[in-house]
């Protein structure tokens, strides 16, 4: 049987064949490529002191640091005597 383009029915297979071929290589690269981008073990590991000071950030502001800080540093009077005040922070001596 006779190809319409020319081409016998043993190049096309040939053809089919080599296309395979390229296929499963670009696969392939794509595994190892898409392992790479995936390894976030890896990527943490190479920046740890950013990530351990993000996490500690972190950390800190989700368990209410920045308030309890604030609370602690921007008292007013009205709960103890003030000991020491610095520009609108002050100190206070909460058993009076």
């Amino acid at each position: 049987m006779a190809a319409r383009n020319g081409r016998s029915a043993a190049q096309v297979r040939q053809d089919i064949e080599v296309e395979r071929d390229q296929l499963a290589e670009a696969v392939e690269d794509l595994r190892g490529g898409l392992a790479e981008a995936t390894d976030i073990k890896g990527k943490m590991r190479s920046n740890l002191p950013a990530v351990a000071a993000g996490a500690l950030g972190a950390g800190f502001f989700l368990a209410g640091g920045v308030g309890a800080t604030m609370r602690l540093l921007a008292r007013r009077g009205r709960e103890g005597t003030t000991k020491a005040k610095v520009g609108p922070f002050s100190l206070v001596d909460r058993d009076d």
